[in-house]
């Protein structure tokens, strides 16, 4: 049998992988990365996060990352250079955010821009207590807009939602119902102990491992030499891509009945250990 290809780029997921649960980088994990980075293997952040909600994690990292952010929507550099970008042109979200407009409290359009008009939302209701820290740190990119549809003055790269588990399954059934629904992609990322679900709808065929199979095809990286590490539903198609996948111990249970290799939770730098049992 022949020797498996060994790991050249790491795609790392940041809530409940890179960071611990209380949003803290383990000294563990960054120490790891960088052992990474020195023996020439790429690393690149891979979540479901927003630029301006990846870009202070890859600043405490302080190593040379490339960032996949918003469920692979956009690929960037730390500084904010767009390397890759799948956009949902304006009309689509237009008609996807009227076609839902009774059945949800508020939305968020997420483009690719510097500015505060970054995420441009309407009656969300920031008070939640799984919302209210969103906003506190990242205000300055967001600016609300009511109606939502006025905003559309360029394609933006994401419609959000947020909101309770059951209600945003709910909402998912609703919008794979669309007519349009075969041109878009919808994602959950869900968080069942705190009853709080992300929903992310963004261009046909866009998702993390799309899109890191695409940069690693740019860096010369066959999925044999990825290893992708993850806990939560939008991981599950980087870590089927990958020739060296690694599922979290606080992973939900969807992933950890794949039968992949297990590591320890995100409160034990299981990142740390994956790395450095499988890639160093």
């Amino acid at each position: 049998m022949p020797a498996p290809e060994p790991v050249r780029l790491i795609a790392v997921d940041i809530d409940g992988t890179l960071l611990d649960a209380a949003s803290r980088l383990p000294a563990a994990n960054r120490q790891a990365i960088h052992a990474a980075v020195a023996r020439g293997i790429d690393v690149v952040l891979a979540t479901g996060r927003a630029f301006h909600h990846a870009r202070p994690i890859a600043e405490r990292l302080a190593a040379p990352v490339t960032l996949i952010v918003n469920n692979g929507a956009l690929v960037k550099t730390p500084d904010g250079e767009t390397l890759a970008r799948r956009a949902v042109p304006r009309d689509l979200a237009g008609s996807l955010i009227a076609a839902t407009r009774s059945v949800r409290d508020g939305a968020a359009l997420i483009f690719d821009r510097p500015d505060d008009r970054q995420y441009v939302y309407e009656r969300i209701d920031w008070s939640h207590p799984q919302r209210q820290w969103y906003y506190d740190r990242n205000r300055v990119h967001m600016t609300k807009v009511e109606p939502l549809e006025t905003a559309l003055d360029d394609d933006p790269v994401q419609v959000a939602f947020t909101g309770g588990v059951a209600d945003m399954r709910a909402l998912a059934g609703r919008v794979r119902a669309l007519p349009s629904a075969g041109d878009l992609t919808v994602t959950l990322t869900e968080y069942e102990q705190r009853d709080f679900s992300l929903l992310d709808v963004t261009a046909k065929g866009c998702s993390k491992g799309a899109a890191l199979e695409d940069w690693a095809a740019r860096r010369g990286v066959p999925p044999a030499g990825i290893m992708a590490v993850g806990d939560n539903l939008n991981d599950l198609d980087m870590l089927e891509l990958a020739g060296h996948p690694v599922v979290m111990g606080n992973a939900v249970a969807a992933l950890k009945r794949r039968g992949w290799p297990l590591t320890a939770g995100h409160d034990e730098a299981g990142l740390a250990r994956a790395i450095r049992e499988r890639a160093l």
